[in-house]
């Protein structure tokens, strides 16, 4: 099983610690890309017309300014870089060693310019967006859709892949694994109706759920199953959709 996380648009940036290594990232194949990625960033946050680039607002100008600084400030693992919504429900930052053992083989965050990484991975803070165009590397998605799909098919290794992205992250790698979205909805008063604040802490509450069972899901099936492990408080429905022309779809339904 490989469960793939969107990174959060917020970071947390590490008071201190040493700058990134590149070589020490989970698929150090990705190193020359990742490279270049982070050097057109630094550059264009540098420009004036930084924050028009990057699709940004003023209030997020700092962010932008630190970008032009990526590859000397200092870094933490990704589980405490990435905050917000998703990895708070996740509790990431508080995960076991147990835990990120198993997701080291089992979890990646697609990042913009990271391509993937591991909870553990040493990162710094960024800003930048999947859906962004880079001077000469035109489309991240485009970009990294061409040098990851290798990587993130080795590692699921023809197991279930479990996709929790949003879709500007999708399009950076479709797997050619057997394939599973996960879609959120809310059920008031008989009726249901699609989220996106509880998505995301639903989401980040399934892929915790799912790192620290012993035995990962084989099946979509599987997977549902494990999933409804989860129902009580606010989780009260499962469904699994399947699809002959796109991935199959998990349902996870929670009270309005």
């Amino acid at each position: 099983m490989l469960v793939l996380l969107p990174p959060s648009e917020g970071k947390t940036a590490p008071a201190g610690g040493d700058p990134i290594d590149l070589a020490s990232l989970s698929h150090p194949s990705l190193t020359e890309a990742r490279r270049r990625v982070g050097d057109a960033l630094a550059k264009v946050s540098g420009q004036r017309n930084a924050l028009k680039v990057l699709d940004v607002g003023a209030s997020l100008a700092a962010e932008v300014a630190r970008n032009t600084t990526v590859w000397t400030n200092p870094c933490d693992a990704a589980a405490r870089v990435y905050s917000g919504v998703l990895y708070d429900a996740a509790s990431m930052s508080s995960w076991d060693d147990a835990t990120l053992t198993r997701a080291a083989s089992r979890l990646r965050i697609v990042s913009a310019l990271w391509g993937a990484v591991s909870p553990a991975d040493p990162i710094p803070a960024y800003r930048l967006s999947m859906g962004t165009t880079l001077g000469r590397l035109g489309g991240l998605a485009a970009f990294w859709r061409k040098r990851m799909a290798d990587e993130l098919d080795t590692l699921a290794d023809g197991g279930l892949v479990v996709d929790c992205r949003s879709a500007s992250y999708i399009a950076a790698y479709h797997p050619s694994a057997p394939w599973v979205t996960v879609r959120v909805m809310r059920e008031q008063d008989g009726k249901r109706s699609v989220v996106s604040h509880m998505a995301k802490r639903t989401r980040g509450l399934l892929a915790a759920h799912l790192m620290r069972a012993d035995e990962a899901p084989e099946s979509a099936q599987d997977l549902a199953d494990a999933a409804a492990g989860m129902i009580g408080d606010s989780l009260v429905d499962v469904a699994l959709t399947a699809k002959a022309k796109a991935p199959d779809e998990l349902t996870l339904v929670i009270a309005g």
